[in-house]
């Protein structure tokens, strides 16, 4: 938590997590399947309970944290949530749900079974597409056929990708003119170079995902005073 209490200190509107679940249940924010690189233990984080996690010494005397206790904590920032896992998606809809927290966050998952049974739990939610939904509307776009691109993005607000894959740019004008034409904003991540970042804005994209918000916090202003 304390990373996220720094980047709202700096002033982001928008913070992504990934999230996995505890054995009993608790939908824990972690982007690692497993304890060995933060807590140098060989088990997964679905093998330990959430007290067991909570009370893991992750630094400064942190813990695993709890998506509840985020939605909680920073109750006016919106939620970019990542589910990795497919036991992890009950335990992130009931967390969004108990914190009244629809409205203010987005759904998504590298995969599509994940992502849309999420969804399909929280209607009305933000949605961004799985691979299995953007690696066709990329295809589709490249060959210029729009109707086949709406077709895979129908029923999502945002993509969200890195800047190249499938040993391809993904993040090209042509791109991005195409997905705002269908109402669908384009975020990139991970983007840690201020000058990248102001050329990916001046390209029109939509959120820029960092690991510096003090960096792309100040690019970002200045992109703005001078548009």
């Amino acid at each position: 938590m304390l990373a996220f209490r720094a980047a709202v200190a700096a002033g982001v509107d928008y913070i992504e997590t990934d999230v996995h679940s505890s054995s009993d249940g608790v939908a824990v924010l972690s982007h690692d399947a497993d304890l060995r690189r933060l807590a140098g233990i060989d088990k997964r984080v679905d093998e330990l309970t959430f007290a067991e996690l909570s009370n893991l010494d992750l630094g400064r005397g942190e813990g695993f944290c709890s998506l509840d206790d985020a939605l909680g904590e920073f109750a006016v920032i919106r939620f970019n949530i990542d589910i990795k896992a497919q036991d992890a998606v009950e335990p992130t809809v009931r967390a969004i749900r108990e914190a009244g927290a629809v409205d203010r966050v987005l759904v998504t998952s590298f995969n599509e079974g994940r992502r849309s049974a999420a969804a399909r739990a929280l209607p009305g939610v933000a949605s961004s597409a799985s691979a299995g939904r953007f690696v066709p509307a990329l295809l589709a776009g490249k060959l210029g056929m729009t109707g086949v691109m709406k077709l895979a993005l129908r029923g999502l607000v945002a993509v969200q990708v890195p800047e190249r894959g499938l040993g391809m740019r993904i993040t090209t004008p042509r791109i991005v003119r195409q997905l705002h034409a269908l109402g669908v904003e384009m975020h990139v991540w991970t983007v840690n170079d201020p000058g990248r970042m102001r050329e990916l804005l001046e390209l029109g994209i939509d959120g820029l995902v960092t690991d510096r918000a003090d960096l792309a916090l100040a690019v970002v202003e200045e992109f703005r005073n001078q548009h």
